[in-house]
């Protein structure tokens, strides 16, 4: 039998993620949730959702979620991590409140957060943290009795999040061509986001062109590309990419969009790309669509030979990484020195997240931070 791991002040994990339709008929209230306060027609939602009308009207983002919550079962008990493990989510069901409620109903009362998203940013960071001040004050409404809730810091440089993403650039070069492996460019994929939102992720001292969000891109894109290097022997040239744009075309987002990226690729010479996305910790819409389906037919309009590696997904090594932080955190939480992981220049990230990190444009309570009303 495994030695029973200590987890205490923590009486339990929530993993907390985005959500997504599970079926034709979910798709336009799904995407009602996700876009509430905005005031976009039913029908401009019917035309979004035709991303995921393509797939049935089913988000593979749910059934990831359920294997990476089976992975994380099975690594704590394998290494006798006795801590319950909840899921909820922001857009969809099992809904972030409710999964709050059935939490507090079980008894727990010391709650530790993992998000799907790894970097630092509004969207990936803070406004989760509003999602679980909302949750409470709904709680706190009902007249229950809140848990003190804490969010795991960002885990993108954690080596095992980092080490899958390398052994699937490593396995997408392997399967291209040979006589265009060694000349391969790698395009490292991510979500892109307002430029004014790039510049304000992470604390303050780190905001300005790109802020936190794209330097930690940076520093991860450089780690793999290095790695692989170091693996292959082939020095392979890279490039930070962005999809998924959305909003009003007059705001500023981040570039380049991949398929522009490929066009220029392609013109430049290159004579095959593997797109890897890194921002990304499973298949969901995005990869799915805007990598698989849109740029990879780009890339078959140009004749130009592309693969898409994997994304870390229910991989084992994420699974002990998390653990990893758990108990990190723990440690700290008693008032214990603890070694933390992390791979590339930027080090470990912060445990909580300081006043004016990821601000908002209209200032809202967020939980599990320096500035939570829920302390």
């Amino acid at each position: 039998m495994p030695d029973v791991l200590d987890a205490s002040p923590y009486d339990a994990l929530l993993l907390l993620s985005f959500g997504g339709p599970e079926g034709p008929d979910d798709v336009v209230p799904f995407l009602e949730n996700v876009t509430r306060g905005r005031g976009i027609p039913k029908e401009r939602l019917k035309e979004v959702g035709q991303h995921y009308f393509r797939f049935g009207g089913v988000s593979p983002i749910n059934d990831q979620n359920r294997a990476l919550l089976d992975a994380l079962r099975k690594d704590f008990a394998e290494h006798g991590l006795d801590l319950p493990v909840y899921w909820g989510n922001r857009n969809w069901a099992p809904y972030l409140t409710d999964t709050l409620r059935e939490m507090v109903q079980d008894g727990r009362r010391r709650i530790l957060v993992l998000t799907t998203s790894a970097y630092a940013s509004y969207s990936g960071c803070r406004q989760y943290r509003e999602n679980l001040a909302d949750a409470l004050a709904a709680l706190e409404a009902e007249g229950l009795e809140l848990p003190k809730v804490d969010k795991l810091r960002h885990y993108f440089n954690h080596p095992g999040f980092v080490e899958p993403m390398i052994e699937g650039v490593i396995r997408s070069l392997a399967d291209l061509p040979e006589d265009v492996r060694d000349g391969a460019h790698i395009a490292f994929c991510t979500h892109s986001i307002p430029t004014t939102a790039a510049d304000t992720s992470g604390p303050v001292e780190d905001h300005g062109d790109g802020g936190a969000y794209v330097a930690q891109h940076l520093d991860v894109a450089r780690v793999i590309a290095d790695a692989v290097r170091e693996r292959t022997g082939v020095d392979h040239p890279w490039q930070l990419v962005y999809q998924s744009r959305s909003g009003a075309p007059h705001i500023p987002w981040l570039g380049p969009d991949i398929c522009d990226h490929l066009e220029e690729r392609h013109a430049a010479g290159v004579p095959a790309v593997v797109m890897a996305p890194i921002g990304f910790v499973s298949d969901h819409m995005e990869v799915l669509y805007d990598l698989d389906t849109e740029a990879t037919a780009k890339a078959e309009e140009l004749g130009l030979p592309v693969r898409r590696s994997a994304t870390v997904g229910d991989d084992p090594r994420f699974a002990a990484a998390v653990r990893e932080l758990i108990l990190e955190r723990a440690a700290t939480e008693r008032g214990q020195d603890v070694a933390r992981c992390a791979l590339g220049a930027l080090g470990p990230s912060h445990d909580v997240c300081p006043v004016g990190c990821c601000p908002a444009r209209t200032p809202r309570p967020a939980a599990a931070g320096a500035d939570s009303p829920y302390a």
